[in-house]
Formats: C-alpha cells, structure tokens, sequence
C-alpha cells in the first residue's frame, strides 16, 4: 500500500502531491510574469538587465543552494561534505553532465530573448511544447512506450499551441528598450528551447539511472559548474562590451 502524504493547509488536509502540483504552477506562472514585465520595462535610464548575466546569477544561486543541500545530506560536517565534494567532483561523470549543463545554459538564455518578444501567455502555451519534445526524446533514448491516451493528449497539445500562435501571430507592440518586438524570432527561440529542454532533461534522467546513485543535489552542483561557466563565456562572447560600459548589474 502507497503511503499518502497528507498536509494542512488553512485547516484543510491536502495530498502532498497536490499542493506540490500547485505551488508549481503558482511559481511557474508568477515566474513566466515577471520576467515578461522585466524584460520589456527599462529602468530610469533606459537600460534593460542582460539576460546573460541573469542566467549566470542564476546559476550562482542553484550552485550555493546546491552545495547548502550537500551539507545537510553530510550530516553538517564539514570534512564529511569537503570528502564527498572532492570524490564527485572529480569523478569522470562529472564530465558527462556537461551536455545537460551546456544545454540547460542555452535554454535560459533563449528563454529570456523569448520573453522578449512574446506575450507572456503566448510563450507559457508555446513552451509547454517541451512536454512533446520530452516524449520524443524519452521514446528515442530511453526506449519508453507512450499509451494511445498519452499519444492522442500530444496531438492535442500540439494543435492547441498552433492555434494560440495562430490567434495571437499578428500581434507587435513596440519597446524603447529593444526596439521592436519580432514574435517570430520569439516562437523560433521557445521551439529551440523546447528541443533543448526536451534531450537535456532526458539526457539528465538516462545519468540518473544508469550511473552510480549520487544524491540530486550533488547532481546540481555539478551542473551549475557548466552552467556558470558556459554562462560566463557567453556574457564574455556576446556582451562583454555592455558589460565594460554598464557594468554586470546594468
């Protein structure tokens, strides 16, 4: 028998499951919102953020958060976490996580150019797409089979963003801060996104389970590793001049 995790919530008891599920969704809502809002409100003195340097932040964040998570697995000792710090990082699967952590760099990079010329609803329908790319790359790697419910709800997800970017394709607002929206370049972006997402996640999950048990938050440390340091290279290779006139917090 299955074990129910049970919660209260303003004296009502609800499954972990659920209220997970929707704290998702809250976040992922609240997320998609105001990084629209950033993206296309300059500040005082018309500049707006690199999204290079956020998805750098980013990583700096999930990395320390990561290695906070190492910690307590360590049972707070210090020499405990030094130990299994030195032996996974070190170890050759480090390296195979670079794909992941190239991949998860690029997604948040375009992801960020993406919400810069799509409507916030726009991008959200369209992104759920990854959820497609997934199945294909799940099917393709690690050789799983889709049930007819789960190959018609596909189908469905598809035609319901084609029809979202059809009713919403002649929308172009402008903005002091990049110009001129372009919502093509933004659908181009979230479908690269979508591919990206789909095989990194897959590609995550095949490490996962086939390679040695290692906890999911020493994964992460490994992967914001690449991440901060790809991220870095592209803020170096595309707005290394912005950022010696402006500033990284510009």
């Amino acid at each position: 028998v299955k074990e129910t995790w049970i919660i209260p919530v303003l004296n009502i008891e609800v499954e972990l499951k659920w209220f997970t599920l929707f704290l998702l969704i809250f976040q992922n809502t609240i997320l998609v919102l105001t990084m629209r809002y950033s993206r296309i409100t300059p500040s005082e003195d018309g500049l707006v953020y690199l999204s290079s340097t956020a998805v750098v932040m980013a990583e700096i964040f999930k990395f320390f958060i990561a290695l906070i998570g190492v910690f307590y697995e360590n049972g707070r000792e210090f020499e405990a976490w030094a130990a299994d710090l030195k032996a996974e990082l070190f170890h050759f699967d480090t390296v195979k996580l670079s794909v992941p952590g190239l991949l998860y760099t690029v997604q948040n990079n375009l992801l960020f150019i993406a919400l810069s010329h799509l409507e916030a609803a726009v991008y959200q329908v369209t992104y759920q797409l990854k959820i497609l790319t997934t199945a294909l790359f799940s099917i393709l790697l690690l050789n799983k089979h889709i049930s007819w419910l789960q190959g018609v709800s596909l189908i469905v997800l598809t035609i319901g963003v084609a029809c979202v970017q059809l009713s919403g394709g002649s929308s172009t607002t402008i903005n002091k801060s990049i110009e001129k929206q372009n919502p093509m370049f933004g659908l181009i972006c979230v479908l690269l996104a979508c591919f990206s997402s789909g095989f990194a996640g897959v590609y995550f999950e095949k490490i996962l389970k086939q390679q040695r048990k290692v906890s999911l938050f020493m994964r992460n440390v490994q992967l914001s590793i690449f991440g901060i340091s790809l991220g870095l290279f592209g803020v170096f290779m595309k707005d290394y001049e912005k950022v010696q006139e402006h500033g990284f917090y510009q």
